[in-house]
């Protein structure tokens, strides 16, 4: 079993015709410097949108631009700290002189294992400013964008997790926080006349580096392979026994931002290999 976060191929990316993927039109994606960001980002790229990667961290986000420009995509990486609002206002400012804000792609993320009562706080306050005010703020920032002209075209897409259906034990923000990009994207397709919709995507476990780190304490921990801790632990309540890859997370936003998802308005893209609802 191969558990290391694969490299994203030209061919593995879903590219769809859709009149909108065009050059003057931009896409957003916050974390695009690792896994599932920067595949979508890739991907993104791949099907003719201007794409801007807003990631902390300047290396890898970097890396995530040349990937994408050496597939013959155009993206523009900015450093953007997700805590930071004047941070974030300024890249979708700048993003806005590259053409029409159409698209945006909620991924970035980060995970805290511990129970309630022992969860530190500043931990909490870390997650929900950038797992839920973050794309709250980019939204609010980025739908004024979408209704210019008169137009009122645009689409919000929001990484979820099964843990937006399901809670698991000493994850508690992290769950708090995916249910609440339920709420979220149900908020502003309920504002949006079927014109600027929003939708999540919720998966299992994604060969990402969020996930994959954590293999290696629980394989000590348990006294297993790593390879038992993702087909017994991690894969366990799955009826797939192998974890995804981004690209295919990747290809869920391509296809939610298409006119073949028009009526997926506020729904959530449940991908979880029967994690969820087959047990």
């Amino acid at each position: 079993m191969d558990i290391r976060e694969p490299e994203i191929h030209s061919e593995e990316i879903l590219k769809l015709e859709d009149s909108n993927f065009t050059p003057d039109n931009v896409c957003l994606v916050s974390g695009c410097g690792t896994g599932i960001g920067r595949a979508t980002a890739i991907a993104a790229a791949a099907n003719n949108l201007m794409t801007v990667g807003l990631d902390i961290d300047s290396e890898q986000g970097q890396a995530t631009q040349k990937m994408a420009r050496d597939m013959g995509g155009q993206m523009i990486f900015i450093e953007t700290d997700l805590t930071d609002d004047d941070a974030i206002e300024n890249a979708v400012k700048e993003a806005a002189k590259l053409g029409q804000i159409r698209y945006l792609a909620n991924i970035a993320g980060l995970q805290h294992i511990d129970a309630v009562e022992n969860f530190p706080m500043e931990k909490y306050d870390l997650m929900q400013k950038i797992m839920l005010r973050a794309p709250f703020y980019l939204s609010k920032l980025t739908i004024p964008y979408m209704k210019q002209n008169g137009q009122w075209h645009g689409v919000i897409g929001n990484m979820a997790s099964a843990h937006a259906h399901i809670c698991t034990v000493n994850k508690p923000v992290y769950n708090i926080t995916k249910f609440g990009l339920k709420a979220l994207s149900q908020s502003i397709s309920a504002e949006g006349d079927g014109k600027i919709r929003s939708f999540t995507i919720s998966t299992g476990f994604v060969k990402t580096p969020l996930a994959l780190n954590q293999i290696p304490s629980q394989a000590a921990q348990r006294g297993m392979s790593p390879e038992a801790v993702v087909s017994e632990v991690m894969m366990g309540r799955s009826r797939i026994k192998e974890m995804m890859a981004p690209v295919d997370v990747a290809n869920l936003f391509i296809f939610g931002f298409s006119h073949f998802a028009r009526y997926l308005v506020g729904g959530d893209m449940l991908f979880d290999g029967g994690m969820v609802l087959t047990y």
